[in-house]
C-alpha cells in the first residue's frame, strides 16, 4: 500500500471542467474531461490509504460514483464541491467491485444491454487509473494480437524482433503502465481468443516468445487489472470457459428498480444530451415520466397495478429511453411549429421494440389494448391522448 501515487501528476452527471473549449469540441468527452474537476478534488482531499497504482482511495472511488449525497469536499473550504451520483445502484455494489479490482481478480460485469456496464467500467477505470482510455470492444472478428500485440512489419522485416518493432495492446499497455484495461463485450470474442486472458489474469504476466529472453516476458505493475462486461441475452455470444470465469469475479448490473430513481436519470442525461455549450432543450418531465413508465411495463411484463403484459424480445433498456426522449425533444427543437410531443411517441416505441421479431407489433398493440386502455379510460389526459395514437403503430 502507498499513501500517495506517483501518478497523481497525471446504470451519470456532468462535473466542470477547466479545459471547456476542448471539451465543447468533441461528440462526447471522456469520464476524465466530463468530471475533471470532482477528480482533482477528490484526489486533493483524499487521506485514505491507497492501493499501489491507484490514484484514488477505495473510499473516494466509491464517492467518486455514488456521489457524497450533497456533503462537500474539498481541502479549501471555499472550494469544496458536492460529489454527484453517476451510477444508479446499491452502493454495496460499487464497494464489492473496488474490493476486486484491489485484488488480483478481473472483474465481469454481467447484464442485459442497456444497463449501464460499459459507463460504471469507465467510472471505475478514471477513478483508479486518471483513464478509460485503454479499451478493446470485443467483436466476432477480434483476434489474440489485438488483446497480447502485434508487429510493426516493415521494421520486423528490417530488423527482426525488437521491443521497438512491437505494436503494444492496450492490455499490454495496462500491464507496463499498472491501469485499469477495459474489455467490453468480451464474450462475443471467440473461446481461443478470450482464453489469451487466462495467464494474464492469473500470472500478472504476458509472454513474448519471439523476443530475446531477457525481454521475454512483461511483468504488471501495480494498479493492472481487468474490467469486462457481457451481455448474456445477446445473441452471437460464445460461452466463456470455465477457467477464465475463474479469473473473475461476476457483479450483475440490474435495471433500476425505483421508478422515481428511473424518471431522474433519464431526465438527467436527456439534459446533458441536449446541452450544447450555452444552449439547451428543455427536458418535457410529463413526457419522461410516461416513457419510462412504458419501458418498465414492458420490460418488466407486469405493470405496477399488476397487470400483465406480453414482452416484446427486444431489451427496453433505460439507455434506449434517454435516447427516446432526446430524440423527440430534439424533434420539437428542429420543428416546433404545432410540435406535440405525445403524437411522437408511439413512432418511436415502435422503432425501439421492432428490431427482431414482426410480433413484437402485435405485442405493443397488446399493450395498447390492455394497461394502456385502462389507465386511459381512468381519465389521466396523457394515457388517454396516447390511446388515441394507437393506428400510428398498426402495420
Amino acid at each position: 500500500m502507498a499513501k500517495k501515487s506517483a501518478k497523481e501528476a497525471d446504470h451519470r452527471t456532468n462535473s466542470t471542467s477547466s479545459d471547456e473549449p476542448a471539451k465543447q469540441s468533441m461528440q462526447l468527452p471522456p469520464a476524465d474531461v466530463r468530471f475533471e474537476g470532482e477528480l482533482a478534488v477528490l484526489r486533493a482531499a483524499d487521506t485514505h490509504e491507497r492501493p499501489d497504482g491507484w490514484l484514488l482511495s477505495p473510499q473516494a472511488v466509491v464517492d467518486f460514483i455514488c456521489g457524497t449525497d450533497g456533503q462537500k469536499i474539498g481541502t479549501i473550504k471555499s472550494q469544496a464541491i458536492a460529489i454527484a451520483e453517476k451510477f444508479v445502484g446499491p452502493r454495496d455494489l460499487i464497494q464489492r467491485c473496488v474490493v476486486t479490482l484491489a485484488g488480483e481478480r478481473g472483474l465481469l460485469l454481467v447484464g442485459e444491454p442497456g444497463t449501464a456496464k460499459s459507463m460504471l467500467g469507465e467510472l471505475l477505470a478514471v477513478a483508479i487509473s486518471g483513464t478509460s482510455g485503454l479499451a478493446i470492444q470485443g467483436t466476432a472478428g477480434t483476434t489474440e494480437d489485438q488483446i497480447r500485440y502485434g508487429w510493426n512489419y516493415a521494421m520486423l522485416l528490417d530488423r527482426g524482433p525488437s521491443p521497438e518493432a512491437l505494436v503494444p495492446s492496450p492490455v499490454y499497455q495496462a500491464m507496463r503502465s499498472g491501469r485499469i484495461v477495459r474489455f467490453e463485450e468480451v464474450t462475443r470474442c471467440l473461446p481461443e481468443v478470450q482464453d489469451s486472458l487466462i495467464s494474464i489474469l492469473s500470472e500478472r504476466r504476458m509472454m513474448i516468445p519471439e523476443l530475446p529472453e531477457e525481454a521475454s516476458s512483461l511483468f504488471a505493475n501495480p494498479g493492472f487489472n481487468v474490467i469486462a462486461t457481457a451481455n448474456l441475452r445477446d445473441r452471437g455470444v460464445s460461452e466463456m470457459s470455465a477457467a477464465l470465469k475463474r479469473r473473475f469475479n461476476f457483479e450483475t448490473i440490474a435495471p433500476i428498480q425505483d421508478l422515481g430513481r428511473e424518471v431522474e436519470l433519464v431526465s438527467r442525461r436527456a439534459t446533458s444530451i441536449l446541452t450544447h455549450g450555452s444552449r439547451s432543450i428543455p427536458v418535457d418531465i410529463a413526457l419522461v415520466q410516461l416513457l419510462v413508465q412504458i419501458f418498465r411495463d414492458l420490460r418488466s411484463g407486469r405493470t405496477a397495478e399488476g397487470w400483465q403484459v406480453q414482452q416484446p424480445s427486444t431489451v427496453m433498456s433505460t439507455a434506449e429511453a434517454v435516447a427516446v426522449t432526446a430524440a423527440i425533444l430534439r424533434e420539437g427543437a428542429f420543428f416546433p411549429s404545432g410540435f406535440d410531443p405525445i403524437s411522437k411517441l408511439p413512432g418511436h416505441l415502435l422503432g425501439v421494440v421492432m428490431k427482431d421479431d414482426a410480433k413484437d407489433r402485435e405485442r405493443l398493440l397488446h399493450y395498447w389494448d390492455g394497461p394502456l386502455r385502462r389507465r386511459a379510460e381512468a381519465g389521466n389526459p396523457l394515457w388517454k391522448r396516447l390511446s388515441e395514437l394507437r393506428s400510428h403503430i398498426e402495420g
